[in-house]
C-alpha cells in the first residue's frame, strides 16, 4: 500500500474517532445542563484530551495545535449535537433517554477503538516500536483520556471506571493493535485492532460483563 493511501486511512480514522468522541462530549453537556460554549468545550475535550496528554508525555507539540482541523471538526460536531437538542428539547428524557444511552454508547464506543490504535501508532512513529509496554500505555492513554477529562469537567463519575468493559477492551484493543503491528503492518494492526474494541464493548453490553467490585453494605 502507497504511503499516501496509508495517511488517506489514518486521517479518515481520526476523523471519524474525533466526531465520536466529540458528539459523546457534547451529549455529557447537554445533559448537565451547559449552555453552548459549555458544550463545545466538552466536546473539543473529549476529542483531542487523551491525544494531547499523550503527545505531552513523548515530549511533542499537541497534535490538535498543529493541526487544528480536528478542533474544527470537534467544535462542529459539538455544535450540531446542540442544536438537534436546543431545537427538540426533551430529547433526554423519557423513552429518548434510552436512545440517548445508546447512542452515547456507540460514540464512545466508536471513538474509543479508533483512538486506542491511535494511541499505539503515534508511539510507533516516534520510534518506540520495541517498547511494547510504552505503545499498551500510550494507546489506553489515548483512548480513554478523552473520556476521563470530560467526565472530570462535567461532574460525573468517571464512565472508564463505572460503565461495562471500557478501559479493559482499550487496554486489550492496543495490546492486539502492538502484536499485529509486528506481524502484518501497520493498516491491519489498526483496522482490527479498532474493530475488536467495539466489539469488547458491545459484547460487554449485551452479557453485562462488568468488573468485581465491592458491594455497598446499608
Amino acid at each position: 500500500m502507497e504511503p499516501g493511501q496509508i495517511f488517506d486511512i489514518v486521517f479518515y480514522m481520526e476523523i471519524v474517532g474525533t466526531i465520536a468522541f466529540a458528539a459523546s462530549g457534547a451529549i455529557v453537556g447537554i445533559e448537565r445542563g451547559m449552555d453552548v460554549f459549555g458544550v463545545c468545550v466538552l466536546g473539543v475535550i473529549t476529542a483531542v484530551g487523551g491525544g494531547m496528554i499523550r503527545d505531552v508525555i513523548l515530549g511533542n507539540i499537541p497534535g490538535a495545535l498543529v493541526k487544528p482541523v480536528y478542533v474544527a471538526v470537534a467544535v462542529s460536531t459539538a455544535l450540531l449535537v446542540f442544536a438537534g437538542f436546543y431545537f427538540r428539547q426533551g430529547l433526554l428524557r423519557g423513552k429518548a433517554g434510552l436512545l440517548y444511552d445508546r447512542v452515547m454508547f456507540v460514540m464512545d464506543s466508536v471513538g474509543l477503538g479508533i483512538f486506542t490504535v491511535m494511541g499505539v501508532m503515534t508511539g510507533i512513529q516516534n520510534g518506540y516500536q520495541d517498547n511494547s509496554f510504552l505503545l499498551v500505555f500510550l494507546g489506553t492513554l489515548t483512548g480513554v483520556g478523552g473520556g476521563l477529562l470530560r467526565d472530570m469537567m462535567a461532574e460525573v463519575p468517571p464512565y472508564i471506571f463505572v460503565k461495562h468493559i471500557y478501559a479493559c477492551a482499550s487496554l486489550g484493543g492496543a495490546l492486539s493493535c502492538v502484536y499485529i503491528y509486528h506481524s502484518f503492518g501497520q493498516i491491519p494492526a489498526m483496522l482490527i485492532s479498532s474493530v475488536l474494541v467495539i466489539l469488547i464493548r458491545f459484547l460487554a453490553a449485551y452479557y453485562r460483563w462488568n468488573l468485581p467490585r465491592v458491594k455497598k453494605e446499608l
